[in-house]
């Protein structure tokens, strides 16, 4: 079974002022310099038994009371969430007031494949609110998804903000300023009163403080955290009470997986073959795992390949013990030659490593 991967359109990143004052958190993300964080080799390609490349990244599993249960590399630099971000903000959408049927709620924590469900459903959350396409402020971009941009090129479609990956996040926003009387325009500016709450919650839920922020594809603004705080911040969301603002995101995205990537990308098919299981990629090599118990996933691929998440992401979670046969069918495709297999793609000895240096320690 070959499966679509979930990457974001790359756009040049902006800087933008950091928000004064940020909320206190229980935890900080250590204050880190820039050098290169220490990831270690986690994905290895080969071709007729033949190491032919190797992808490095880093990688962290928390449990229910946040201890680790697994890690590799430098799960504790910084770095930029980017569309893993999604299902926080969300939250913070929701306790600002959004109520939505679970299909939009969906939509809203989305990196969506511009298909026709998906930019019907922007359209739908903002004319619930009163709102048209001209309220977007995200950027333009054709669909995401190859058949559905396949297909919007051949019907004369170009790049539209509702086609663009963001546009049901966006239309959430521009909602959320209409229910609380805050400004619709300019919704987007770190300063203001939506993206203080976004900053907030997202501080919340990863429990600790932004160490940097920037601008992310879409034109939103970018809080970079650790893997380990994203980790924290996807188990407590995948176990929390279904009435709460995080179980009521958590069961929208677990309910309607389709809204939240598309048909034939992987992230709909990771919450498909493992009930309860909540999944969200990001550009630049991210993906982000929840389990009902309160388990946290967060891997990064350092060069930002996206075909390296999956294997990555399948090895632990067999390590946790999800090794039924529910995830077969999401292993990499083999390495051809000749049309024929001739290598795979998989994930390397990385947990050998981690548990000989734990006992080491």
């Amino acid at each position: 079974m070959t499966l679509a991967k979930d990457t974001m359109p790359a756009h040049e990143a902006q800087a933008v002022t950091a928000p004064a004052e940020p909320k206190a958190a229980p935890n900080a993300a250590p204050n880190r310099d820039t050098r290169t964080p220490r990831h270690v080799p986690l994905v290895e390609q080969t071709r007729d038994g033949l190491v032919e490349s190797v992808h490095y990244g880093s990688l962290i599993a928390t449990g229910p009371g946040g201890e680790t249960l697994i890690t590799a590399g430098d799960p504790d630099a910084a770095f930029y969430p980017r569309s893993s971000l999604k299902p926080l903000q969300a939250v913070a959408l929701v306790r600002a007031g959004l109520e939505l049927p679970e299909d939009l709620l969906a939509l809203t924590a989305a990196s969506h494949s511009g298909a026709a469900m998906h930019r019907d459903g922007a359209r739908r959350i903002l004319a619930l609110h009163g709102l048209t396409e001209t309220a977007l402020e995200n950027s333009t971009d054709l669909p995401y998804g190859t058949i559905e941009r396949e297909d919007w090129l051949r019907n004369g479609g170009t790049p539209t903000q509702l086609a663009q990956n963001c546009s049901g996040k966006h239309a959430s926003m521009a909602a959320v300023c209409v229910i609380n009387g805050w400004p619709v325009a300019g919704y987007l500016h770190p300063e203001h009163p939506l993206q203080l709450l976004v900053r907030d919650t997202i501080t919340e839920l990863t429990g600790e403080e932004a160490a940097a922020v920037s601008t992310d594809g879409c034109g939103t603004p970018l809080f970079a955290h650790t893997l380990h705080g994203m980790a924290r911040a996807y188990g407590r969301l995948a176990s929390a009470a279904a009435a709460s603002e995080e179980g009521r995101v958590a069961n929208a995205m677990r309910r309607y997986p389709e809204m939240v990537a598309g048909e034939g990308r992987d992230v709909t098919a990771l919450m498909r073959a493992v009930p309860g299981l909540l999944a969200k990629d990001g550009f630049e090599g991210l993906q982000l795992i929840g389990l009902p118990d309160g388990t946290g996933i967060a891997v990064k691929i350092s060069d930002g390949g996206d075909r390296a998440r999956l294997p990555v992401t399948v090895r632990v979670l067999e390590a946790l013990g999800l090794d039924d046969g529910a995830l077969d069918a999401l292993q990499s495709p083999p390495v051809l030659g000749g049309g024929k297999p001739v290598g795979v793609l998989r994930a390397s000895n990385f947990l050998q490593t981690t548990f000989q240096s734990a006992n080491h320690d």
